[in-house]
């Protein structure tokens, strides 16, 4: 694409404004998780994207027609309210993807309506939050979303995301993490819907100032760049009346060479 990627950010925005989570989540974001993760693409892809963000308690989810037919790529952190998400935007977003549109899947966005519909399987996973440590090691070295990615990225401070994790298997694998239990989990994958790319990255709790990580940074950079569209126009693939065959046993239709 010659025009800058379009992106929008949404975000759940529910800890942010938590009783139990509002001090602390000011401190590690100070403009809310969607805010950090903005921030870290505006800071590496400069002019080549136009950054805005969603939440979930704008109208709509802050996913309008509007907003979506003007969305190259989508990126998705949610957490506890995630049954809350409006049947009608998730089908939106859907066939959006379906159409072309980018979408990362971020963290406990595996739970996600929309993530569990575009992998058809429940999503499951084992989990444990005592602030391990997280290696994240590079799988496929030579994979867009990895390049000038070291192996493997330390996040000193995480939530534990381990096996099994009940998806389909995955088109690509990219990263692929540890953990100070010794539990691994495939943390970065990919997939293609319709003419969409999808791109599912674990490291993120609220917990965690995880988005303020350069490493992880440019994960998200360079995934809004594999995940735009390679076309402007949008389509969902539909059926196709074809015409009559131009040739039949090898030959020209004579009906159609008569034309």
């Amino acid at each position: 694409m010659n025009q800058p990627i379009r992106v929008t950010v949404w975000g759940e925005n529910y800890h942010e404004n938590s009783d139990n989570d509002r001090e602390g989540m000011a401190e590690r974001y100070p403009d809310g998780m969607h805010g950090a993760i903005a921030a870290g693409l505006t800071k590496l892809l400069g002019d080549a994207v136009e950054v805005r963000t969603a939440t979930r308690d704008q109208p709509e989810h802050g996913l309008t027609d509007e907003v979506l037919n003007s969305t190259d790529v989508l990126t998705w952190w949610g957490h506890v309210r995630h049954a809350e998400i409006d049947d009608a935007i998730v089908e939106k977003v859907h066939q959006r993807v379906l159409s072309g549109m980018g979408i990362l899947c971020l963290h406990s966005a595996h739970f996600s309506k929309i993530f569990k519909k575009l992998m058809g399987t429940t999503c499951s996973l084992a989990w444990r939050n005592s602030n391990d440590t997280e290696l994240v090691w590079t799988t496929s070295p030579d994979h867009p979303i990895a390049a000038g990615v070291p192996s493997p990225i330390v996040i000193e401070g995480q939530e534990m995301y381990g096996e099994y994790f009940d998806i389909p298997q995955p088109d690509e694998q990219i990263f692929i993490s540890s953990f100070t239990g010794g539990e691994v989990f495939r943390s970065g994958c990919t997939w293609k819907r319709g003419k969409g790319k999808v791109f599912y990255f674990s490291p993120g709790d609220q917990e965690y100032p995880v988005y303020n990580h350069p490493d992880i940074q440019r994960v998200l950079a360079n995934a809004v760049q594999w995940a735009a569209p390679v076309s402007s126009t949008f389509q969902v693939p539909s059926v196709v009346n074809m015409a009559p065959p131009k040739f039949v046993d090898t030959k020209l239709n004579p009906a159609l060479n008569a034309e």
